[in-house]
């Protein structure tokens, strides 16, 4: 009987859980998923030793190995006396990253001026009246479609898929920023202006400086489709990336460096999402 009130803590919403609980439970799901891979792997293998589309730990690790220490099938073979930094420096997988990195931290860079278009939108009725509508419209157009055009206007480089990118998230986080900045209430614009407060005051240091931090999580929320896009773009035409890779090894059924390079596309956005949690609360403790 004693464990009933013990089982009934899991179901009860004022419950805390010590801080060893909540670092334990954290890991339960991916150890799941580890051991329900490794098992499957396991069975799949004892059916065909060279099974390739559930890779065996071993043959993951190989291809780690090949991606982190060897260049890319398209570029010259290295010196066999090579160093270990070396190696790295001229890898597939640094290669791949460094390019895709490129592409999304311009796109990224493109979306600040959409977020204070946003923030203008709420705070100037001929803004809103301008832009809200367009923008309302230009969102529901799927931006995949309009990859003939940006190939069309761009080429095949890397503008054509940072405009992808940008086209395919931005409208959505300019409408997100315009009812986030919207949702300020009026009287603190009108008190702003008693104390003889400028319109870009206004703006400025009072709407934008409350609604950045949900502004922030909005962009935390869109890292994936910025992604997607990314991958869209490079697997369709491109030379290098990460999705370009991916493409070129799903050809070959090459899952070994396949996954490790899923994974390590995972850990990058995981790495960019934590940035911008540390920077919400470093420069907004009062959210």
């Amino acid at each position: 009987m004693a464990t009933i009130p013990v089982i009934g803590q899991f179901a009860d919403i004022q419950a805390r859980p010590r801080k060893l609980w909540t670092q334990s439970l954290s890991w339960v799901l991916f150890l799941v998923g580890i051991f329900t891979y490794t098992h499957y792997s396991i069975e799949r293998h004892k059916e065909n030793p060279e099974d390739r589309v559930v890779p065996s730990s071993a043959q993951l690790l190989q291809g780690i190995k090949a991606s982190v220490l060897q260049p890319a099938e398209e570029d010259d073979a290295l010196d066999p006396d090579a160093s270990l930094l070396q190696r790295i420096a001229h890898s597939q997988l640094l290669k791949d990253t460094i390019s895709s990195s490129r592409r999304f931290f311009i796109a990224i860079a493109l979306l600040i001026p959409v977020i204070l278009v946003g923030v203008h939108m709420a705070v100037f009725p001929y803004a809103e009246a301008f832009f809200l509508r367009f923008a309302l419209f230009f969102d529901k157009i799927v931006a995949l479609s309009l990859l003939p055009i940006l190939f069309g206007i761009f080429g095949i480089e890397d503008w054509s898929k940072i405009a992808l990118m940008v086209i395919g998230v931005g409208p959505t986080l300019l409408l997100d920023t315009f009812n986030i900045a919207k949702a300020v209430p009026r009287e603190q614009l009108v008190k702003a202006f008693t104390l003889k407060s400028t319109n870009l005051d206004v703006t400025y240091r009072i709407v934008l400086k409350q609604v950045m931090p949900q502004v922030i999580n909005s962009l935390r929320l869109n890292l994936k489709p910025l992604a997607l896009f990314l991958f869209a773009g490079e697997m369709l035409v491109s030379n290098d990336g990460l999705a370009y890779r991916i493409g070129l090894l799903r050809r070959h059924m090459g899952m070994d460096v396949i996954i490790p390079y899923i994974l390590w596309v995972a850990v990058l956005l995981f790495g960019m999402d934590a940035l911008l949690r540390f920077a919400n609360r470093r420069l907004h403790p009062w959210y």
